[in-house]
């Protein structure tokens, strides 16, 4: 009675070969979508604490309400999402919503993924479910007090703040001037959750705004993350991208560096895992939709260069203390000009980092010192030392604010109390040492969607 049957199964693998392939290729060009969406989506940067443990969580990120740690979402069946249905896994990224209907802490970017696409959706689901190894690895428990640790205010703190799936996507649809600055703003605004850092919060913590149709807050900078201020992207002159090429921007997200500035803080993770992996023509689309899309929004005035401290420094006149601590500490690597050897080392005249009204990022760096990482395009890394053990509070407040007042910059004085309370409120950040970028395995570059 099987035997016809069998005889017309081996007819059609016989004579359609090709049928009986198309499956697993499709399957496996599906899982490589996903691999490359999870580096635009930065998703390592949150959930690899370790890179022997990939996904496996345990990143302490320190909110208001106490520390969170990053979960596992390995497919491991206990300590992971391997229970998850791809229902589960949608509900988290784009709601919220945990299994069972736990509600996550909205540290997870979930009112950005809401405007992710459902067949990017499922890209991810496949790369997570079939690729990623399972990892039994337990994370912290949450280190939150308790009325706050209670889930239940997270529902309504999403209802009233969190856009709906819908919600997002008609945003996400929304008309723009060409195909590549709609997959810009797809980017930015979606999977790379830029506004997470980037944009300024609510005392209710939710983003002033989601997307540059939102309001001019979107991209203009955002509070202090582990002690680093993210900058503004929008096209101010001074404090934003405004002299920056659309070349420019690729090369920052490709390498972590180029002529105006270097990567620092949690930037660097995220083009390590994340913006170094994508491709040629999505790196230029959100370049594109930065320069076009988010125009400037505070009537800076330009920054001009001004020769007169250079000059001075350079014929040995050495006007105050910070000056000279700058041409003892600083100027071997950022020269007297301020002009750096971009893209190794910095420039300080014009960097938007360094006209910051908040001198946060300024201040840390000086203390704790930073580390460039190395990437595929620019494999070599560069260390900047710290000198919280070398200098005191009133060092640091005079070098900080020659910096800031000289070459142009002309942005506000660092008083020693300024360096004071932030040595105190960021002492955990100082004395760590800057971290070893992990290193990738493999590139999705060449597996773009």
């Amino acid at each position: 009675m099987k035997k016809p049957g069998c005889l017309a199964l081996l007819a059609t693998l016989f004579l359609f070969p090709a049928a009986a392939q198309a499956a697993p290729e499709k399957e496996t060009q599906l899982i490589e979508k996903g691999r490359y969406l999870a580096a635009a989506s930065d998703c390592a940067a949150c959930h690899t604490h370790d890179s022997r443990h990939p996904y496996a969580g345990g990143n302490p990120f320190l909110l208001p309400i106490g520390t969170l740690y990053a979960p596992n979402i390995t497919p491991d069946r206990k300590a992971g999402i391997g229970d998850y249905t791809e229902a589960d896994f949608s509900n988290a990224l784009r709601r919220g919503i945990g299994k069972g209907g736990k509600p996550l802490y909205p540290a997870m970017p979930f009112p950005s993924y809401a405007r992710m696409s459902d067949a990017d959706i499922h890209a991810l689901w496949a790369y997570f479910h079939n690729d990623v190894a399972p990892d039994p690895a337990s994370v912290p428990a949450n280190k939150i007090p308790w009325p706050l640790s209670m889930r239940w205010p997270m529902t309504l703190w999403r209802i009233a703040f969190a856009p709906t799936p819908a919600e997002a996507r008609k945003s996400a649809e929304r008309h723009f001037p060409s195909q590549e600055t709609a997959r810009g703003a797809y980017l930015v605004e979606g999977p790379g959750h830029c506004g997470a850092c980037h944009t300024p919060r609510a005392i209710t913590f939710q983003e002033k705004a989601l997307s540059s149709d939102g309001n001019d807050l979107y991209l203009s900078g955002g509070a202090a993350v582990d002690g680093w201020t993210p900058v503004n992207l929008r096209q101010d002159n001074r404090t934003g991208l405004g002299r920056w090429r659309e070349e420019d921007i690729v090369a920052f997200l490709e390498t972590g560096r180029n002529l105006h500035g270097s990567a620092f803080g949690g930037m660097t993770d995220a083009i390590v895992h994340g913006t170094q992996h994508l491709t040629d023509q999505d790196l230029r689309a959100i370049a594109h939709y930065l320069k076009t899309s988010l125009p400037a929004r505070k009537g800076e005035a330009p920054w001009t260069y001004d020769p007169a401290v250079a000059k001075a420094l350079q014929q040995g006149t050495l006007p105050d203390k910070g000056a000279r601590l700058y041409v003892d500490r600083c100027a071997a690597c950022h020269r007297t000009d301020g002009h750096g050897y971009a893209p190794a080392f910095p420039p300080l005249a014009g960097n938007p980092v360094v006209m910051n009204p908040d001198p946060g990022s300024l201040i840390l760096i000086v203390l704790r010192g930073s580390t460039l990482p190395p990437t595929e395009q620019a494999p070599s890394p560069f260390t900047m030392p710290g000198f919280a053990s070398l200098m005191s509070d009133r060092d640091v407040a005079e070098v900080v604010t020659f910096i800031r007042r000289s070459w142009g910059n002309n942005a506000r004085v660092v008083t020693q109390d300024d360096v004071r309370t932030f040595r105190k409120h960021n002492g955990q950040w100082i004395d760590d040492k800057p971290p070893s970028p992990m290193n990738r395995a493999s590139s999705p570059r060449e597996n773009a969607p």
